[in-house]
């Protein structure tokens, strides 16, 4: 059974960092694609940030030059760091793990099989 966990999620203040976790039990990390995306209240959930299993990433246009995707194989984790937070930043923050590109591209919500239930950040000015 596959689980996957986000923490690292909280309150800071604009112009603040975080950093967020995804521990995956169940799975190697190593072996499928995984990306990071959140979902504000009222908006769609959207891709963030993507890793492929050969080391790639991906950013959205909105976070590139402020977040940075990592993974931690030793720790079967993956990483979402977070700088220059601002208010547009706050949001449900979610994991996903395996990609299936027959489903979806990869910041679509169709293209991964699991999901964790999310880490709230919360940027105040």
């Amino acid at each position: 059974q596959v689980q996957v966990e986000e923490s690292g999620g909280g309150s800071v203040q604009a112009g603040g960092s975080l950093r967020l976790s995804c521990s995956v039990s169940g799975l190697t990390v190593s072996t499928v694609s995984m990306a990071w995306f959140r979902q504000a209240p009222g908006k769609e959930r959207e891709g963030v940030a993507s890793f492929t299993v050969d080391g790639s990433t991906n950013y959205a246009d909105s976070v590139k030059g402020r977040f940075s995707i990592s993974r931690d194989t030793a720790k079967n984790t993956l990483y979402l760091q977070m700088s220059s937070l601002n208010a547009e930043d706050t949001a449900m923050y979610y994991c996903a793990a395996w990609f299936m590109p027959w489903s979806g591209g990869r910041f679509a919500e169709s293209g991964y099989k699991y999901w964790g239930q999310g880490t709230q950040v919360t940027i105040s000015s």
